[in-house]
């Protein structure tokens, strides 16, 4: 199996009915509008997914779910975020059992695990599957740096092809281009550093605003790899405020209300979270409303680099 690591893919959200249920409607229809914008892949399973939350089956439901909707024209990636090894290999044999095309993995959870343990941990895992991982690097979130001594180690696992960078050094992405080349494809996972990271020779962005605004996310890579870097970075000051609504421990209700404010999201989360109240969640609508009003136009993207 391949997929070709670049472009933006966003890391999906889940959608709940006021049941606390899978809503696949909305689902649905936010999947069909990440693929009018152009994403390149669908990553599901994430922090914004609410992964902790979802059983199994859940799980299971939404692999299938998104391989029918996408009908091939982009991978299906899901996130493993397990506790131990075992687990993590079960969750690659399920999702390659349900149709997806790739993993996402962190490091193992709750435990923090040495060196030289991750590195085994992703080893057996890769060595498990044919499937393409990219690896997650999340220090700040997760408590594990994904060092480059280790990615070096990794190289040995053919099937391990592309790191999310989210230590917030935008200075690792010339690290790793320097040393792995095209062997290791980049991504930023961080919205704040999206622009950035591309001028910085990023392959993708795995985006979390893309999940309210699929075009726009879409538009400023299309541009900045176009070397329209003007186009690209005034959306780009346009959105940063929202963007910034991706940097916070409420990341999923807040991405949520944006894609309330465009039409292809509910609001509804899974507890322990809970929508926001108060002034938090007022200052929240106002950046969202703020945004709503100014958003802006830009060329068709589409074509610009094929």
């Amino acid at each position: 199996m391949s997929i070709s690591w670049n472009g933006v893919m966003p890391a999906v959200t889940t959608k709940f009915t006021d049941k606390d249920e899978l809503d696949l409607d909305m689902f649905s229809v936010n999947i069909r509008a990440q693929l009018d914008a152009g994403v390149s892949g669908i990553i599901l399973g994430g922090t914004l997914g609410e992964a902790s939350t979802l059983t199994y089956e859940e799980k299971k439901v939404l692999i299938k779910e998104t391989v029918q909707l996408v009908e091939g024209q982009v991978p299906v990636i899901i996130n493993i975020a397990e506790q131990t090894t075992k687990g993590a290999i079960h969750a690659a044999e399920v999702a390659e059992e349900c149709g997806a095309k790739g993993l996402m993995m962190l490091p193992p959870m709750r435990y923090k695990a040495n060196d030289y343990e991750t590195v085994t941990y992703f080893k057996e895992t890769a060595n498990s599957t044919d499937l393409p991982i990219m690896i997650y690097n999340n220090p700040i979130d997760y408590g594990i740096l994904v060092t480059l001594d280790m990615l070096e180690e990794l190289t040995i696992c053919d099937n391990i092809q592309a790191v999310k960078e989210s230590t917030r050094d935008i200075s690792n992405i010339t690290r790793m281009k320097s040393r792995f080349g095209d062997r290791l494809r980049v991504f930023t996972g961080v919205d704040t550093l999206g622009l950035e990271s591309i001028l910085m020779g990023a392959d993708g962005w795995v985006a979390g605003l893309v999940c309210a605004f699929p075009a726009e996310t879409c538009a400023i890579y299309e541009l900045a790899k176009a070397g329209r870097i003007a186009e690209a970075l005034e959306i780009y000051r346009w959105f940063l405020p929202l963007l910034e609504l991706d940097i916070s421990p409420q990341l999923v209700q807040n991405i949520k209300m944006a894609e309330v404010a465009t039409g292809i999201g509910t609001e509804n989360v899974r507890a322990p979270r809970l929508p926001l109240q108060g002034e938090e969640r007022e200052r929240v609508a106002n950046i969202i409303k703020k945004g709503m009003a100014a958003r802006p136009t830009f060329p068709n993207y589409k074509e610009i680099n094929k």
